[in-house]
Order: structure tokens, then C-alpha cells, then sequence
């Protein structure tokens, strides 16, 4: 089954084409090399790579299938061997894509950091993936040195030696349920939880990119998201991959302006990213009615988008923007659905309906995901058997989100809240506990507890604030959260920084001593 995604188009053919794609991923000899790059044609263009004077280079599947089977063979004599866990800290660039597909050739593990991660949320993924090796840029390798047991392999001399190895001879076959990669998911209390994502998820990735994202051969796709988390590797990497389409990866820093300029000068006309994209664009005014940008498709995802934004999307972009709803765990499985055999227009306030392949309902007033369905992938937390099992009812049928919402008549989802307290900050899952454990260590701090509330500018969704009950009095409040803020910053990263420092005498507490975050919360709101 190596249909290309321009073939997704012709009547009735959904079901035909995810059967297919289910089936390549599905068989003991399933080959992620294979499946992601191999099958296409060599002259087909795999990620075009743009630079900040909008230069751009273009890498095929000819050559992404060449250099990966290179830098696969010199990996191997560094020992790399299947189900390895290897984490890369790579910013978007040639070599980054090159490397994955040399781990997957090898039946090896990518664990991806997000380049903005200070040493210790390095350290505590390489540590919870019990990695050997880490394949990373020199400026992010400075970050890893102090960690122990860990060799590192930096982009430069040491990468390009490697990757001038003789092509690998053989490819490594995982099977539908041998793991392509290791993301870390943040939650409320205690490390981040390990989540394996197994080959036959590729499924998945496809199905959503052809039904919710409507990716078509023609189409110039950029995703705009990081590929340090879910969002950004799912639908920025292994699904376009899957679907043999082009991938656009823009080297830069987001600005509006930015933005804008990619989007002209390549000649993007599917575009996915986060909210806090769109509403930045959205009030800069880089894009008005009288200059609209005439995008085919535009997708997000990570939290509702306000009325306001929607409707400057439909004149200024050209298209609406379709809301889609998913976890790190499951990816997207709730999607306003935008394929011409699904497409309906976009509900204000809706996330969509459950993608095909996905059985969705409310239970107890929060989503659920029918673990029977064809497209559900999720295997567990690494070595956490008991957290596993906390997301699933008793039968171990259902898989639940912990995310509230409401279903309409017509089947369609309403976000409501999450019963949780994970935060989210401009596309970002934030948790508090990864905060809260840099604070406390301040000799000033007391105790603390982060949460998230509304940006007062509306651009990044939530933002993340803390409430301090310092060790004594505090001379100079604004010395003291700067330097609470600096100390996130450098020691956990830089996206997850409290905006505001709150000083208080107590945290509201349980009778047994449980924060209870919903008041302080009300509290600011109130």
C-alpha cells in the first residue's frame, strides 16, 4: 500500500486507504525505514528546510534514504543497536531528520528534547529513557556534559564523519508494535511519564493528516509546531513521512512578521500550528482583509481558540481555522474535519468529531477514547504500570483523558476543563510539578505552587504564575522574582517560566495536606 496522499481524494475512498495504511504498519516485518521513506519516489521532495533570509534547501527521499543508510552504519559502530533509546537535541535542520531516519534503520529509539530544556529537564528525560548515547548541536551538547554514563555524538566533524560511512546493508524490522520514539508527557505531580510511541501509530498520523488536516500532493505544508514535542514530530515529521508529502521546517524564531514572510515566499497553502500562533497573528495586523494571506487549509490545536480569532481567520487567512483536539498520548482523535467526503464547517466553540477510526464518548462528564478502536495506539506509560492503569476504567476499555467537555446532538465536542492541573502556555503542556521542583530548591522558598491562568494579553492561552510563601520577610519582591524567574529559565526551560511571582503567607491545603490549585486559581481570577 504506497498510495501518496493525492490519492485520499477520490470518492469513498477513506476507509480503503486507512485499511491500508493500518495494514502496512500492522505486519511482524513492518520496516519504519521502509514505511517512511524508502517506498517513495527518490526525486520527491521529503522537508524543505528554510532559512532566515528565506533561503531554502530542498532534501529529498532519494537523498534522505542515501545519508540516513550512511549515518546508520556509523551509529552502528558506536554501538547503537535496536531498541536503543537515543535522544537528539537538534534545532530544524538537515541533519536532524537524517538522524532519525538512521535510528529507525537500526530499530532504535528517538527520544526528542526540546531544544529550550535547561540541563536538568535534559537530564531527567536521558535518565528516565536509561539512554547510553545522545546525538545533539554543539551549543545543546553544553547543556548534557555533566551527565553521567552518557556519550555524546555533536553535529559538526563528529556527525559528518559518521555520515560518511558505507550504506547500511540491511534495515532493522520492529514489527507494528516496536517503538519509533520516547516522549516524555508532563502531568500534575511527580516526572514526567514516558510515553512509547510504537510504529503502527504512523497509521494514526496519516489518517489524521489526510482527514482533519486535508494534506494533498499539491499542497506546500508547514507545521509550524516544535518537533521537541508531540504535536510538532506526529504531523511535522513521521506523518508526512508516511504520506510521502513535503514538510516545511523553517529554521528560525516565530515572530507575526516571520510568519507572514514564510508563508509568501514559499508559497504555503496548508499551514498548522499552535493558538497562541494565531491569535499573535491575528493582533499584530500582519495580515488584514485587504492582504490576505488565501490559504487552502489552516489546523491548530492545544486549546479553543476565541470567536474573535476565528473570524479574522476566515478573511485574513482565506479558510477557516479547524480546532483539533489530542494528547501526547493518544495524538489528535477529536478534529473538525476538513477531507471533501468529511468536511463540515467549523462549530464555534467545537473541537470537531471523532476522527475515523477513533470511538469517542463522555464518561462522567470527561472524554474517552474506546481502547478497541483501530487507530488507538497508546501501550502504557514506560515502566509504570500503575499510572497506566489509572488512565483506563477497571475493564481496561476505556481510555481516559481527564479532560472535560460537553457532546451536542450531532456528536460534536465541546471542550469544558481539564480535571487536572496541567498547564497550557502557547501550544505548550506545561506541568507544575517540573516548576515547582526547580522553585523549591530556591534557599527563599518555602513551599510554591504554579498554575496556570488566562494571559491578560490573550495571546499565549494561559500563562504560568506562581504563588510563593518565601522563607522570611522578602526585602525587594521584584529582585526576588526576577531571580525566580531567571532560575527556571536556566535550570527547567525556557518556555515554562512563571510571567508572574505572587508572595503569600499560606497555600490553600486540603484537611490531609493536598494543594489545592482550583482556589488559588479562583482566587487571582476573583
Amino acid at each position: 500500500m504506497t498510495e501518496r496522499t493525492g490519492q485520499a481524494h477520490e470518492a469513498g475512498t477513506i476507509d480503503r486507504l486507512m485499511a491500508g495504511w493500518v495494514a502496512d504498519v500492522e505486519t511482524p516485518d513492518a520496516c519504519a525505514a521502509h514505511l517512511l521513506c524508502d517506498r517513495w519516489p527518490a526525486d520527491a521532495v521529503a522537508f524543505r528546510f528554510v532559512a532566515e533570509d528565506m533561503s531554502a534547501v530542498d532534501l529529498t527521499f532519494g537523498e534522505l534514504a542515501d545519508r540516513s543508510r550512511r549515518l546508520a552504519t556509523g551509529l552502528a559502530a558506536r554501538g547503537v543497536t535496536r531498541g536503543d533509546r537515543v535522544p537528539v537535541m537538534m534545532s530544524k535542520r538537515e541533519e536532524l531528520v537524517i538522524t532519525l531516519l538512521a535510528l529507525w534503520r537500526l530499530g532504535a529509539v528517538h527520544v526528542p528534547l526540546f531544544t529550550a530544556f535547561a540541563a536538568g529537564a535534559a537530564r531527567m528525560r536521558i535518565e528516565g529513557a536509561a539512554a547510553r548515547l545522545v546525538v545533539a548541536e554543539p551549543r545543546q551538547a553544553e547543556k548534557l556534559t555533566d551527565i553521567p554514563g552518557i556519550e555524546i555524538i555533536r553535529t559538526g566533524p563528529e556527525w559528518d564523519a559518521l555520515a560518511d560511512s558505507a550504506p547500511l546493508g540491511e534495515d532493522v524490522a520492529v514489527g507494528g508494535d516496536g517503538p519509533i520514539a520516547l516522549l516524555f508527557t508532563s502531568g500534575t505531580t511527580g516526572r514526567p511519564k514516558g510515553v512509547p510511541v510504537p510504529l503502527r501509530a504512523a497509521a494514526a498520523f496519516a489518517v489524521y493528516l489526510t482527514c482533519a488536516v486535508d494534506l494533498r500532493p499539491e499542497d506546500l505544508f508547514w507545521n509550524a509546531a516544535d518537533h521537541g514535542w508531540a504535536y510538532g514530530l506526529y504531523y511535522g515529521i513521521v506523518g508526512t513521512l508516511v504520506l510521502g508529502a513535503t514538510s516545511v521546517q523553517y529554521r528560525g524564531a516565530f515572530s507575526p512578521a516571520t510568519m507572514v514572510e514564510v508563508i509568501r515566499s514559499q508559497g504555503i497553502t496548508n499551514l498548522a500550528g499552535a493558538p497562541t500562533m494565531f491569535r499573535a497573528l491575528a493582533k499584530a495586523g500582519e495580515v488584514t482583509e485587504d492582504a490576505p494571506l488565501r490559504l487552502r487549509r489552516v489546523s491548530t490545536a492545544g486549546e479553543p481558540l476565541p470567536p474573535s480569532v476565528l473570524e479574522w481567520g476566515r478573511t485574513a487567512l482565506g479558510t477557516e481555522i479547524r480546532d483539533h483536539y489530542g494528547q501526547t498520548e493518544l495524538g489528535m482523535v477529536i478534529c473538525t474535519l476538513a477531507h471533501p467526503e468529511l468536511a463540515a464547517p467549523p462549530r464555534p466553540g467545537s473541537m470537531g468529531v471523532p476522527l475515523p477510526g477513533i470511538a469517542a464518548e463522555i464518561r462522567d462528564g470527561q472524554i474517552a477514547i474506546d481502547a478497541a478502536s483501530p487507530l488507538f495506539w497508546f501501550p502504557g506509560y514506560l515502566g509504570e504500570p500503575e499510572k497506566t492503569a489509572e488512565r483506563f476504567t477497571p475493564d481496561g476499555r476505556w481510555y481516559l483523558t481527564g479532560d472535560t467537555a460537553r457532546q451536542d446532538d450531532d456528536g460534536w465536542f465541546f471542550f469544558s476543563s481539564r480535571d487536572d492541573d496541567v498547564i497550557l502556555a502557547a501550544g505548550y503542556r506545561i506541568g507544575p510539578f517540573d516548576v515547582e521542583s526547580v522553585l523549591i530548591d530556591h534557599p527563599r522558598v518555602q513551599e510554591v505552587a504554579v498554575v496556570g491562568l488566562p494571559d491578560p494579553e490573550g495571546v499565549r492561552g494561559e500563562e504560568v504564575v506562581a504563588f510563593v510563601v518565601p522563607a522570611g520577610a522578602v526585602a525587594d519582591p521584584d529582585a526576588l522574582a526576577a531571580e525566580l524567574q531567571a532560575k527556571v529559565r536556566d535550570e527547567y526551560s525556557k518556555h515554562a517560566y512563571p510571567r508572574r511571582v505572587h508572595f503569600v503567607d499560606r497555600l490553600p491545603k486540603t484537611p490531609s495536606g493536598k494543594l489545592q490549585r482550583f482556589l488559588l486559581r479562583q482566587g487571582a481570577a476573583g
